[in-house]
């Protein structure tokens, strides 16, 4: 669609944080702009670890996503093609290629307001709490930074949506699971008990892993009260599901599932399936909730997640080493009948 048919503007948002848990906090606020951009489509900068691609890359208001290898994850050990000046160089060159519009920066980094600056595209948007960023851009208001005690992405995310009137409150993020893939993993997890549970034992980092032990021993007693147990996770997680499973009793692994070969929204449609998810700070905690599922995140001492007041749970302390299985037990079980699904 042109501009000759279509006068919104043609529109690219980036994404500055590299998490799924960040890119599921911005899904609902893409979409909004992408209501009130050209064709009713954005085109979505993100880091490939958000895992942009595979979770939105074929809904109908994504129009492209372009990688920003700007920080690949400690453990790949190389240098992202967008890193240093440089990087940023290479990167602007790919958006002004774009002839986009507008730009739309979910940042308050005064680099991504360089690499807007350097695209010439001609309207700049950013969060500006900052006045390095503002020499680059050049669409007030400017958002304050968040001083709370929870994670600042969300809350800042929402302040530059109403700021700039896309919105008149926060909203709490939600995404929708293909049929096809709630009916696959339907059939897959028929034999579980219920309530189910879903175990998100990932995470990118090894001080917020809650434990192997305490993965087990949560399964254990769950499954002993009649419940069933899903451990979900990735390619990464492989070994860490099968440690777990080897330290619950034989006896009870009839109740027990693993999920680490799913696609992501493989994974989110079994977490739509869940009754209760439980949980590390990870991607797939943020997930659950976005989907509907109750969900408890062992945070530890850690800024709060609190893009859902009614869905997700922090579960805190001094260490994350302080939450026992018996505190997360009394929390989980049994699960709230205010959140039951139809058909669960």
């Amino acid at each position: 669609m042109s501009k000759l048919t279509d006068p919104r503007p043609r529109t690219v948002v980036l994404l500055q944080y590299t998490g799924i848990g960040d890119l599921i906090w911005h899904i609902h606020y893409f979409k909004m702009i992408a209501e009130q951009s050209q064709g009713g489509r954005v085109t979505v900068v993100a880091q490939p670890s958000t895992l942009t691609k595979a979770f939105i890359g074929k809904e109908p208001w994504v129009e492209a996503v372009i990688d920003h290898d700007h920080r690949p994850r400690r453990g790949e050990k190389r240098k992202g093609k967008h890193a240093g000046l440089a990087g940023m160089w290479r990167m602007a060159n790919e958006l002004k290629a774009g002839q986009f519009d507008r730009i739309i920066l979910f940042s308050g980094r005064a680099s991504r307001g360089l690499i807007a600056w350097l695209s010439g595209i001609p309207v700049r948007m950013g969060f500006g709490y900052k006045g390095l960023q503002r020499m680059f851009l050049n669409t007030p208001p400017y958002i304050s930074a968040y001083k709370g005690e929870a994670l600042a992405v969300y809350p800042e995310a929402s302040a530059f949506m109403v700021a700039h009137g896309f919105c008149q409150e926060a909203i709490v993020p939600r995404m929708d699971v293909p049929d096809e893939m709630v009916a696959q993993m339907t059939q897959r997890m028929a034999s579980l008990p219920r309530p189910l549970y879903a175990f998100a034992i990932g995470t990118s980092e090894l001080h917020k892993q809650w434990g192997i032990p305490n993965f087990a021993e949560l399964a254990h007693r769950l499954i002993q009260k009649g419940a069933g147990v899903v451990l979900l996770g990735g390619p990464a997680e492989v070994q860490i599901a099968k440690d777990i499973a080897a330290q619950v009793p034989e006896a009870d692994r009839h109740a027990l599932s693993i999920i680490t070969d799913a696609p992501v929204l493989g994974s989110a449609a079994a977490l739509r399936l869940a009754d209760v998810c439980v949980g590390n700070d990870t991607g797939m905690i943020n997930v659950a909730a976005a989907v509907g599922t109750n969900s408890y995140v062992l945070i530890g001492p850690r800024g709060t997640l609190n893009q859902d007041p009614e869905l997700m749970h922090n579960v805190r302390a001094a260490k994350l080493a302080d939450i026992t299985v018996d505190r997360v037990m009394g929390l989980i079980y049994p699960p709230s009948t205010t959140h039951t699904k139809p058909g669960n």
